[in-house]
């Protein structure tokens, strides 16, 4: 059961995670950490041209710089959520911000279309880890009445910095030159930064639970079921998605069926938790 599965089934909020003067410093961490997750797959949709001249990059590897890191998003990021059972919420969270921003680094850095691709793969990875970190944070940190304010703040939030991405990148290349997509990727490594060192000053995890067990199955199970999803959109192969969904099926029964499951299919009764994944999937 990962740490946002068990944080909105608390009624109260475990003080050895944050104090309360400083919930909302955690909320602005998983705000711009959400943030650079959702831009990031929305901001190449203007920076791909310039991107593939500079890089000098074919249509096919154009197309793997955008699709290596949303693949990599959609098929482990409910693997990335149940890491915090092993390592603790916060300083799951803060790995997968260090992640993606040492990714972003590389991207920036790129010199070949292989180089691209390779450093988009990773960042995918990274976010894959702090996207699903940024919403377990907030339900960690906040109590159940409080919790539906903070937790439509930040989906308002990712909605706008989404929306945001291609206007963004559209003015970068307007007044920046044709190199300037690579700050793109160089303006996640300070607000990264900042979103790390609010985490890490602010939370404290608890001792990390040796015993707690990993759902290896159901997360190689969820892994595969989305991978194959995300990558029947990106090569238009009806095959792979109706094979996707069919893991799926599996993983929904086998998760119903195991004694300790990656996610509690029960959770998804609750009208709140609901709502939130249906928010998340339609941004």
């Amino acid at each position: 059961m990962t740490d946002l599965t068990r944080a909105l089934q608390e009624t109260a909020v475990p003080v050895s995670f944050v104090a309360p003067e400083k919930r909302r410093l955690v909320l602005i961490a998983a705000i711009l950490a959400s943030a650079l997750g959702f831009i990031d797959g929305s901001v190449l949709a203007i920076a791909l041209p310039a991107m593939r001249e500079s890089l000098g990059a074919g249509l096919a590897e154009a197309q793997w710089i955008y699709n290596g890191y949303m693949l990599m998003l959609s098929a482990f990021v409910l693997a990335g959520g149940a890491l915090g059972d092993k390592l603790g919420l916060g300083r799951s969270f803060a790995s997968g911000i260090a992640a993606f921003v040492a990714a972003s680094l590389l991207c920036a850095l790129a010199q070949t279309p292989e180089q691209m691709i390779a450093a988009r793969v990773l960042q995918g990875l990274g976010a894959a880890v702090m996207v699903p970190g940024s919403l377990a944070a907030i339900t960690r940190a906040y109590p159940r009445d409080e919790r539906g304010g903070a937790i439509g703040l930040w989906a308002a939030s990712s909605s706008l910095t989404t929306v945001l991405g291609p206007l963004l990148g559209g003015a970068f290349l307007s007044y920046g030159g044709p190199e300037a997509w690579r700050f793109i990727f160089a303006i996640n490594l300070p607000l990264g930064a900042l979103a790390i060192w609010l985490i890490v000053a602010n939370t404290r995890d608890t001792r990390t639970n040796r015993s707690t067990q990993i759902d290896i199955w159901g997360g190689g199970l969820a892994s595969l079921a989305f991978f194959f999803i995300a990558f029947s959109f990106t090569q238009a192969e009806p095959l792979y998605g109706l094979s996707g969904l069919a893991v799926l099926c599996v993983f929904v029964w086998y998760e119903a069926h195991c004694p300790a499951p990656m996610i509690d299919i029960k959770l998804f009764k609750l009208r709140d938790f609901s709502a939130v994944n249906l928010a998340t999937l339609l941004m």
